[in-house]
């Protein structure tokens, strides 16, 4: 009886086993929530969303290099503005007739005529 008992154990013994690497054989596959679709709908707006970012900053750069520009510019004209403004004032202070006078003296010019008048030069473009 023991031998009987041992191989009837045996028996369902082996059939267990071969019942177990029969359910080890079998894959269960999870079901992932975001779909293969999903995930390249998702993966092209972050790529737009991240190149649009870029797009942005870019311009904003470039804009802000272009006001610095313009700026300088600006700074130069005032200066030569103000350059132009001293060369102006000079150049009336150098065309008084007094000064044009004293200076006839200096070098022994006579002036046979007390009244001196102004030249000015019209352009006719």
């Amino acid at each position: 009886m023991n031998e009987n008992l041992a191989r009837s154990w045996e028996k369902s013994y082996a059939s267990n086993v071969q019942e177990q690497d029969q359910q080890q054989l079998v894959k269960v596959r999870k079901k992932s929530w975001i779909t293969k679709g999903e995930k390249v709908l998702y993966s092209l707006t972050a790529f737009m969303l991240i190149a649009v970012c870029i797009y942005v900053v870019t311009f904003a750069s470039a804009t802000d290099a272009l006001n610095r520009d313009v700026e300088s510019l600006n700074q130069k004209v005032e200066q030569q503005e103000v350059a132009n403004e001293g060369l102006v004032y000079e150049k009336k202070q150098l065309e008084r007739p007094e000064r044009i006078i004293r200076i006839a003296k200096e070098n022994g010019l006579k002036i046979q005529d007390a009244q001196v008048k102004q030249a000015t030069a019209f352009n006719t473009n």
